[in-house]
């Protein structure tokens, strides 16, 4: 029996650690690489730490139009952009019917099981393994809702039981079917308060314990992780680790969310998570987190951290900046990869491509009105803001009154236009440590001279005929904005004729 679950453990960390597409950590003793963003080393003690992304509502902003550009500028398939990136894990949201009786999206991605196998799909094409996310809900799970799905709502324990047990394996195994390498699994989505309608500990714990076997039934490689939130309140936390023990739920990872707004210092996240390391021998991780590379607001709809709302605090210790940004995700790494006994298995950023589908930056009056208009038209149709008005059917009380865009636009590794943000270095990056380049600026093809060579090649870049590598984007970067574009090079061409600017 030992044995056998010796070799079930060491299934499962492979099945968890093991993808194809992304710098290996043997790199990591390379020296440190030039690049527009300053990120030191991390040594990390697993050798395949999950560098890991949730993009789930990216199929709805693609289906409204978004198209996302590579950091020279190119429009190119989102999952090689963060794949190029280092980003080795993708996790997705699934919701058992986001739809109401006339098949209206409740929005936030409209996240069902059709578009997970997209993502699945994409994901694997692109060498990265799939985290399956199961909210057992039809719209958003949290601490605050854990309403169970609309055809489970008349069930007894028992048969709610036997219908997330087979919806589990069913999801599964179409995932799975569809092209998606399957390394984890989610039961249930922060499920701090319950799961799937259940709030008393004893039908969680069945449901838990039911989940836990589907998962196994399916495919005993893959690994079964337990999702709570607010480690800052670290007895709450050690309690969970404890009832999911003394409960006899088979899992392997014990997760929980990490905002730095809300959730405490990160020497506290590090202690919470090596109390389920320690005491219980399992792996851990944080499922999501994020932060701000800007204040500013670009669809219409406000943001979770703004210039007013939650920009503050003690742990708030990064600047709001692209540079911040990968400061913050280094910082979260590293406190789990602090997990005693090498127990930290990686880090997920929370929907990292989230951006607007209509930028309102710069407009007022009735340029803004019409653009947010056209904004809340495709939020309503694709379903690609936070929520619909069609949520209202399940979720009057929240989602049905305060339905709108994104509320993290300004947290994506994307800026409005799509255009992919030099703080996605960091999650390969950590590999190397990167400083900032001395690069002569505007010495696009780095031959130590600024002349109309470098235009051109800026040129031929943006019209997808050359591809930049990532110093070249620093230095074809003239602004300093961020991001190469047409602006960039009209300000070169100006400066190497010596004209003045606008």
């Amino acid at each position: 029996m030992k044995n056998s679950l010796k070799i079930q453990t060491a299934l499962i960390l492979s099945a968890l650690l093991t993808a194809g597409a992304v710098m290996p950590v043997s790199a990591a003793t390379d020296a440190p690489v030039r690049d527009r963003i300053a990120v030191e080393k991390i040594a990390f003690q697993n050798p395949d730490f999950i560098r890991g992304m949730d993009i789930s509502s990216v199929i709805s902003l693609e289906n409204a139009g978004v198209r996302f550009k590579n950091e020279a500028g190119q429009t190119e398939d989102i999952f090689k952009i963060l794949a190029d990136n280092g980003v080795n894990y993708i996790r997705v949201r699934i919701w058992n019917d986001p739809y109401d009786a006339n098949g209206n999206g409740y929005g936030g991605g409209n996240n069902d099981l059709e578009k997970a196998k997209q993502i699945g799909r994409r994901a694997a094409d692109n060498g990265m393994k799939l985290l399956v996310d199961f909210h057992y809900s039809d719209f958003w799970a949290d601490p605050a809702k854990q309403k169970e799905p609309k055809a489970w709502a008349d069930m007894s324990l028992t048969q709610k039981q036997e219908a997330l047990y087979s919806y589990t394996v069913n999801s599964l195994t179409e995932l799975k079917d569809a092209g998606a390498a399957i390394g984890m699994v989610q039961i249930g989505n922060e499920i701090t308060s319950g799961v799937a309608g259940a709030f008393q500990n004893t039908d969680r714990a069945a449901l838990l314990q039911t989940g836990a076997a589907a998962v196994r039934a399916f495919d005993k490689s893959v690994g079964i992780a337990m999702h709570f939130t607010n480690p800052e309140n670290t007895g709450a936390m050690k309690w969970f680790a404890d009832f999911l023990a003394q409960n006899n739920i088979d899992y392997d990872v014990f997760a929980t969310s990490y905002y730095p707004c809300w959730h405490g210092s990160l020497t506290n996240l590090t202690e919470v998570l090596s109390y389920a390391a320690d005491k219980y021998g399992k792996y851990t991780m944080v499922a999501e987190t994020s932060y701000p590379y800007t204040l500013d607001d670009t669809d219409g709809h406000s943001n979770t951290i703004s210039q007013w709302n939650n920009n503050s605090g003690d742990n708030m210790c990064w600047d709001f900046s692209v540079q911040g940004q990968a400061d913050e995700v280094r910082a979260v790494m590293n406190a789990v990869n602090d997990v005693s006994g090498g127990k930290g298995l990686g880090m997920f950023y929370w929907e990292g491509a989230w951006i607007t589908v209509g930028d309102v930056t710069g407009k007022s009056g009735s340029a803004w009105t019409r653009q947010y208009n056209a904004n809340k038209m495709l939020w309503e149709q694709y379903g690609c803001g936070w929520a619909s008005s069609y949520s209202a059917a399940y979720d009057p009380d929240d989602a049905g009154r305060y339905y709108g865009g994104s509320a993290v636009d300004n947290q994506a590794f994307f800026d409005a236009t799509g255009q992919a943000l030099a703080s996605l270095h960091v999650f390969k990056n950590v590999l190397t440590g990167s400083v900032v380049s001395d690069a002569l600026q505007g010495d696009v093809n780095l031959d130590g001279t600024v002349n109309i060579r470098d235009v051109t090649l800026m040129q031929r870049a943006l019209a997808q005929y050359e591809m930049l590598s990532p110093e070249q984007c620093m230095a074809a970067d003239t602004n300093g904005d961020g991001s190469v574009t047409v602006e960039d090079a009209t300000a070169l061409q100006r400066r190497i004729a010596e004209f003045p600017a606008d």
